[in-house]
């Protein structure tokens, strides 16, 4: 860790206002009939700030369409290139349309009029290096602070320590990010099974309580109706023994301060605080959905509400990282840190061990946290991991009005 923490740095601001850490070039398919194209695109820039995401579905999905103009208009991408095969239901043009109404350079392309493979490839790695000289040039740079951060958190492989110190470590941190006037979003509400009261009592307001009581209760109701809880053999063999014992660990990571409302996919947050997200699909549909497919899905989704940096705490290890927000990889287990060190990040483990204090890591944990949003690149971004995943899903947003001063 430096020993003068950082306090500022330099952003990008967009034109809503919004600030990100990263300037990236961002390479869409719509269909994954277009994804070899869109992926070789991407991969002739190794150096730069050039990720891909895309759908793979060729059907209509009002759902992915809105994870996909999310992800244009996040904060840390400065461009867009849409890459479509011609006959899918999500237009590329319309796409890059959106990108220029939210300030950003956009393009596209279809490969059944652009020369196919060969012809489609060329045409989009010429339109990313204007874009990357585009944005090397152009970009407005601002000062940021924690003030200026929407951070998401989620658990992936969980065992004994994440409950223990990994997620409780990310907590603390939360409620540090929350005081210095920042925002924070924890998910997984399938992993909250039996903890209702718990949920409800911290919302701030009447009407937050009520919302995250439903939402609580449409998660477990999906659960039952789909026979399947969010605990895993890996869970149990890192010596956590039922879902409820699982979700005690996993809340623990949203820290203790009130809960402003609950988002759903796509939704940023009104007002900085901690909010709920909510990535269970709604009922009275034909049963597309999951709501837990991958840890990518999770991080894919609180990208899509804003968040420029990403949090995710492993006891068991994992390797994953996002295309377009940084993920800082956190573990309780000193030995999962040992063994994977080139993957993990951070490690909570020493407040097991004696060494350290709850409260000290949490600090050491921020302050990663600016190194990274000064531009310090996390393991996963060092490694070229750059994961995504949108699923077929529904969520109807007009159950979920923000009313943040109420």
């Amino acid at each position: 860790m430096m020993s003068d923490p950082i306090r500022s740095w330099q952003g990008f601001l967009r034109r809503d206002g919004s600030k990100g850490i990263r300037n990236k070039v961002l390479v869409i398919y719509t269909v994954e009939c277009a994804s070899f194209v869109a992926k070789a695109i991407g991969a002739d820039f190794p150096e730069d700030d050039v990720d891909v995401v895309g759908f793979q579905g060729c059907t209509d999905n009002e759902y992915a369409v809105r994870m996909l103009l999310a992800l244009i208009r996040h904060p840390n991408v400065g461009a867009v290139l849409a890459v479509g095969l011609g006959c899918e239901y999500i237009q590329a043009d319309r796409l890059a349309r959106k990108a220029g109404e939210a300030g950003k350079p956009g393009a596209w392309l279809l490969i059944q009029e652009s020369g196919g493979t060969p012809g489609s490839v060329a045409r989009g790695r010429e339109i990313v290096r204007d874009f990357l000289k585009r944005l090397a040039a152009e970009s407005v740079r601002v000062t940021m602070g924690l003030a200026d951060l929407i951070i998401g958190a989620e658990c992936g492989g969980s065992d004994f320590t994440s409950g223990l110190a990994g997620n409780v470590v990310v907590g603390k941190c939360f409620d540090l990010l929350v005081d210095s006037g920042g925002t924070a979003i924890f998910e997984e509400i399938v992993e909250a099974v039996g903890l209702r009261e718990q949920l409800t009592a911290r919302g701030r307001t009447d009407w937050a309580r009520r919302e995250i009581g439903a939402t609580y209760d449409k998660a477990l109701e999906y659960c039952k109706s789909v026979r399947q809880f969010s605990v895993s053999p890996g869970n149990f063999a890192g010596g956590l023994s039922t879902i409820e014992e699982k979700s005690m660990g996993a809340l623990a990571k949203s820290g203790s301060r009130p809960i402003e409302g609950v988002l759903k996919a796509s939704q940023r947050p009104e007002c900085k605080g901690l909010w709920l997200l909510d990535s269970t699909p709604d009922p009275y549909w034909m049963g597309f959905g999951y709501t837990n497919p991958n840890d990518n899905e999770g991080l894919t989704v609180l990208a899509s509400c804003g968040a420029q940096l990403l949090f995710l705490v492993t006891g068991r290890g994992t390797v994953v990282g996002n295309a377009v927000a940084p993920v800082l990889k956190i573990t309780g287990n000193q030995r999962t840190y040992r063994r994977m060190e080139d993957d993990l990040d951070f490690c909570a483990g020493p407040a097991l061990s004696g060494e350290k204090t709850l409260a000290e890591l949490a600090a050491e944990l921020l302050e990663a946290v600016m190194e990274a949003c000064a531009g310090r690149p996390t393991k996963a971004e060092r490694l070229r991991h750059k994961e995504y995943y949108i699923p077929y899903k529904y969520q109807n947003l007009e159950t979920s009005t923000k009313r943040c001063n109420s």
